[in-house]
């Protein structure tokens, strides 16, 4: 065991530093490329050049997407932030047993937070960012003094300045919002999972430099789809030659993604017209693969024949009278195709083979059987190149384009203003445009994040499709706190509730009421479900750690103010959670509290954490304190050591404190 005092400066009272995990995956990789620099270790650059060898340039001109300011921006995703989440039970839903969250925040540092808790656990992620209208709020970022910027920003603080948009007079129109999506894209990418999946809304005019700039964070291999979203189908009048009725959604997956699929509708139920003699309904699909690659010479293993004897029906993958058919994948061009399913599934699955002659050309070609019941699907072959037949649910492969009235802003309007009256929001997003990115992407216990929250549509939807199919999916929800102005007519109505439910006049308040009032209302509609509807509150703030910030002319004031080591006015549990984002745990992890010499003793994740926030321990306190850590940590039994966390400036001298050490 190791005693070590934790300070503003320390790696455990910051958030992850993402450039020094990678120089520590290139020296796992390329030990020799790590030398020591003027500033410490430092990557040999020529060495590297010579290790990869023409892959590398630095010429001017290059295939890419450039801009003023992306070198910085790139940084910024790199830097680590100084800020904490503050804990708000008193505006939670459910705190004690809730696993969703809804953190009031800029979502560049609540991003930078979540590195070292949630880094590669999101199975989904959602953006809806500003679109660039030249109207919509742009995230000022700033290098230096990063939350104290935050703060002034939202009026948080005394200076606080006015948010200003970015428009296209500004010279700068694309450049700020890209420098504003890079360091969000790259920090989102570090915590999706490698099947994860990101959704984005778009529109046109920021479309092109999307994708540009997420190919290049999340790889062009990654890409998976740009679908047309109708969400108005009367057109908005703000193009000057056509009415847009559409906006985008792009998606990139990480390298083990594998969509869900969407539920069959009854019209493609109503293919599994055939009965079984089990009474089980199947459809028929043709075998031969159609589309590329489809032919011999791109999987040769699946060019096989099928005898079919054409008066008894019999099918073999063996010749066994003279008049039996032979039946080879060939394309309609004349050229040898290949099958769907390899030898080895066919012959496990002969009967159901359904062999077939064209009445118009007497072609031979071969169908099989998809049931419709999922327990009768087959699990895939190592040399199978058919797709998942749906784990839970016969599923269908969406399209690029989806129509209806479901994903309209109007649908979306409705489903609001059944919980929050008035325009409070002016394009919220549809409730079933979200549940079918959730469809498509997740399932179980996963975790679905977004990171510009808004009015909280997705946080609804993912109650309300949990509610569906009896999922214990989670949302993270990041929404910063935009002041809300009455005098602005686009304002005025989200402005007029905040002071009706007496709370600060920003969007963050309407996004927690939303959700509030959305988990009501699908408990209510749905009461034998005992899912999740509950959420934590935190808020992002400075540290809880005093920073070390001598002046000249005030060392004396500053030594005085760092006896004690946290900031005024901060609680324990403001502590607490900054702990659990410092050490890499859960937000939502469950905590045990007990009693040691009238000291409370806080047990977190089962023991991994045990932590002791009294402000005063005294020499008599040392004895009960450590068996108290001891038994806990005994009765809890944690997979991997403890860490023990206490005020340094609860001893009573260094005596106390060394004594505790021995004990432990």
């Amino acid at each position: 065991m190791t005693m070590k005092k934790i300070e503003a400066g320390t790696p455990e009272a910051q958030s992850a530093n993402l450039v020094a995990e990678n120089v520590a995956q290139l020296r796992t990789l390329f030990p020799e490329l790590v030398t020591e620099g003027p500033n410490g270790l430092a990557i040999n650059v020529d060495l590297l050049k010579a290790l990869v060898g023409e892959t590398v340039t630095d010429a001017d001109e290059k295939y890419g997407l450039n801009w003023h300011g992306k070198r910085a921006a790139r940084q910024l995703a790199l830097s680590p932030s100084t800020g904490t989440l503050r804990p708000c039970p008193d505006e939670s839903v459910d705190w004690d047993t809730t696993k969703n969250l809804m953190i009031e925040g800029d979502n560049l540092e609540v991003l930078k937070l979540l590195q070292k808790s949630y880094a590669g656990k999101v199975k989904l992620a959602y953006l809806d960012p500003p679109y660039n209208t030249g109207k919509d709020f742009v995230y000022p970022d700033s290098f230096r003094d990063s939350i104290q910027n935050y703060l002034e920003q939202t009026a948080q603080v005394e200076g606080g300045r006015k948010i200003s948009s970015n428009t296209e007079a500004s010279g700068r129109f694309h450049t700020d919002w890209l420098n504003m999506m890079l360091p969000r894209l790259k920090l989102t990418r570090a915590l999706l999972r490698r099947d994860g999946v990101v959704f984005i809304s778009i529109d046109d005019r920021e479309l092109t430099n999307l994708r540009m700039v997420a190919n290049e964070v999340f790889g062009e291999e990654n890409f998976v789809a740009t679908v047309s979203v109708v969400n108005n189908m009367k057109g908005r009048n703000d193009k000057k030659h056509v009415a847009a009725c559409h906006e985008y959604v792009v998606i990139y997956s990480g390298p083990a993604f594998r969509s869900n699929g969407l539920p069959l509708t009854d019209e493609q139920k109503a293919a599994f017209k055939y009965v079984d003699d089990k009474g089980n309904k199947y459809a028929l699909r043709d075998l031969r693969k159609r589309g590329g690659p489809d032919k011999r010479e791109d999987r040769p293993n699946m060019y096989f024949p099928i005898f079919w004897d054409e008066k008894t029906g019999r099918v073999s993958l063996e010749r066994l009278a003279p008049s039996d058919c032979e039946i080879l994948p060939m394309r309609g061009d004349g050229v040898e195709g290949r099958w769907r399913w390899g030898i080895d599934k066919v012959r496990k699955h002969i009967d159901w083979m359904h062999p077939k002659r064209s009445d118009r050309t007497g072609r031979l070609d071969v169908e099989h059987r998809v049931y419709l019941d999922t327990s009768i699907a087959i699990e895939d072959e190592p040399d199978d190149d058919e797709e998942d037949e749906g784990a839970v649910e016969r599923t269908s492969k969406p399209k690029s384009f989806w129509l209806g009235g479901e994903f309209s802003t109007d649908s979306g309007k409705r489903a609001l203003k059944e919980l929050l009256p008035g325009e409070v929001f002016d394009f919220p997003k549809s409730i079933d445009f979200l549940r079918t990115c959730i469809l498509l992407g997740t399932s179980g216990d996963d975790i679905v994040m977004d990171l510009f929250a808004g009015s909280g549509a997705t946080a609804q939807a993912v109650m309300q499709q949990n509610a569906i199919d009896s999922q214990s999916r989670r949302f993270i929800c990041v929404q910063l706190p935009e002041p809300l102005d009455p005098s602005d007519k686009a304002q005025k109505a989200g402005a007029s509730l905040c002071d009706k439910l007496k709370k600060p006049r920003n969007i963050a308040e309407l996004t927690k009421e939303r959700i509030r009032r959305a988990a009501a209302k699908v408990k209510a509609e749905n009461p034998l479900f005992g899912g999740d509807f509950g959420f934590r509150v935190f808020k992002l703030d400075s540290s809880n750690i005093r920073a070390w910030n001598p002046t000249a002319d005030g060392m004396a004031e500053t030594l005085l103010a760092h006896a004690e080591h946290l900031l005024p006015g901060r609680t324990d549990d403001d502590v607490l959670a900054e702990l659990l984002l410092k050490l890499g745990l859960d937000l939502c992890v469950p905590t045990q509290a007990r009693t040691v010499a009238s000291k409370q003793l806080r047990s977190v994740a089962g023991g991994v954490l045990i932590a002791c926030l009294d402000p005063q321990i005294q020499a008599s306190d040392v004895e009960p304190l450590a068996q108290g850590i001891i038994a806990s940590h005994k009765e809890l039994t944690p997979a991997g050591d403890t860490t023990c966390v206490f005020r340094d400036s609860a001893f009573a001298d260094d005596v106390v404190k060394t004594g505790l050490y021995p004990v432990l």
